[in-house]
């Protein structure tokens, strides 16, 4: 059976964590991106608010995870040659760590990316060829005591 972990009796301390993922992408769409002629927007600029948000919203998205008072979320994303790479930092005093906010984050932010330029990455049998989000992963993970 499925339930939450007990937290109740951990010490609430200094947590942080950061993510990061690679979404890859025709060189073609990547000039669009930089040039600021998405016809959806500024790709880089939603896809960081889209990180914030779903930091935020870990805990309704994923079944068992606790719902946290985040203290800070600071998304990172960089336009290489044949990707846009996404990092995410997630700070908070809790009982529990938030690496799956700064994951959730990473994610939500790579396919904001995916849905912003899935017209200019499609093929003309409508499929994504290239297209890949890939290397999402916990790069670090802190708890600092108070002392």
């Amino acid at each position: 059976m499925a339930e939450m972990v007990d937290v109740g009796g951990k010490e609430i301390v200094s947590r942080s964590a950061t993510a990061s993922g690679v979404i890859r992408l025709r060189q073609e769409t990547l000039a669009v991106i930089a040039a600021g002629k998405v016809e959806k927007g500024d790709v880089l600029q939603a896809a960081t608010l889209a990180a914030i948000q779903g930091a935020k919203r870990a805990w309704e998205l994923i079944p068992l995870c606790h719902p946290l008072r985040l203290d800070s979320v600071r998304p990172e994303v960089s336009l290489g040659e044949e990707e846009i790479v996404l990092r995410c930092t997630v700070t908070a005093m809790e009982r529990t760590g938030v690496e799956m906010e700064a994951l959730m984050a990473v994610t939500l932010g790579l396919l904001t990316v995916w849905d912003m330029v899935k017209a200019l990455e499609k093929d003309s049998a409508g499929q994504y060829p290239t297209t890949r989000i890939v290397e999402v992963k916990v790069e670090e993970k802190r708890v600092e005591h108070g002392g």
